[in-house]
């Protein structure tokens, strides 16, 4: 055919010189190419933004599996939480009330004493509030045995009121014999130093007091 002889017989030096029908075929390739590659590279963005959206609506899904399920649980899990609302109130009504404290730091100390402990201090600090309770610190210092410090932890333990005692920058030691600081440790004498804490449960209106004493501190900043 004339069209495949006049490709075999073409002079690349002078392209202007190539026969029409020539030149209308390497424009159409032309056009080809330039149309398949702007479609390739279309298509690739639009494949990377289907499997971004692909992944989106698997995450979506998910997110709505887990809220639906929280919504259906949720007149169960609000029953649950007032449930554990009513165990604290009453875990914490256990604590010792305002009025009790006093007589119950001097249970504390009667029992150390009563356990055989040599008490040198024994002084409440200034309470701690918090938004249901109150921390009662306790700077002491107490000497005794192993056994007697163990007796009057269990012995605190059995008091009528819930006691909780917490050590903090506590240290226990070897005593030594009449305070003489290079003088060897009695026998079996430990001295306990340190701070321990106490606590107290918060009637309503001191808990509102509290509460109102924050708000107006938070709203004074």
């Amino acid at each position: 055919m004339k069209f495949f002889d006049d490709l075999r017989n073409l002079d690349r030096n002078n392209i202007g010189g190539w026969p029409k029908s020539v030149k209308g075929f390497f424009v159409g390739l032309v056009v080809v190419v330039v149309l398949f590659l702007g479609w390739y590279f279309y298509i690739s963005g639009q494949q990377e933004t289907l499997a971004s959206g692909q992944q989106q609506e698997v995450k979506l899904k998910q997110e709505f599996e887990s809220k639906q399920a929280k919504v259906v649980n949720l007149d169960a899990l609000k029953a649950q939480l007032a449930q554990m609302n009513e165990m604290l109130s009453q875990m914490l009504r256990e604590l010792p009330s305002k009025t009790e404290m006093p007589a119950l730091l001097v249970n504390i100390s009667q029992t150390a004493q009563a356990a055989g402990i040599e008490t040198e201090v024994f002084k409440p600090q200034p309470e701690i509030p918090k938004e249901f309770y109150a921390i009662q610190p306790i700077a002491l210092k107490m000497q005794g045995t192993y056994h007697q410090f163990g007796t009057f932890i269990s012995s605190v333990a059995s008091l009528p009121r819930v006691v909780i005692l917490t050590m903090h920058d506590v240290s226990l030691k070897a005593a030594k014999p009449g305070g003489a600081k290079d003088a060897p440790p009695s026998d079996g004498e430990l001295t306990l130093e340190g701070t321990v804490q106490t606590y107290r449960y918060l009637g309503d209106e001191e808990a509102k007091a509290n509460d109102e004493k924050a708000a107006a501190k938070k709203g004074g900043h």
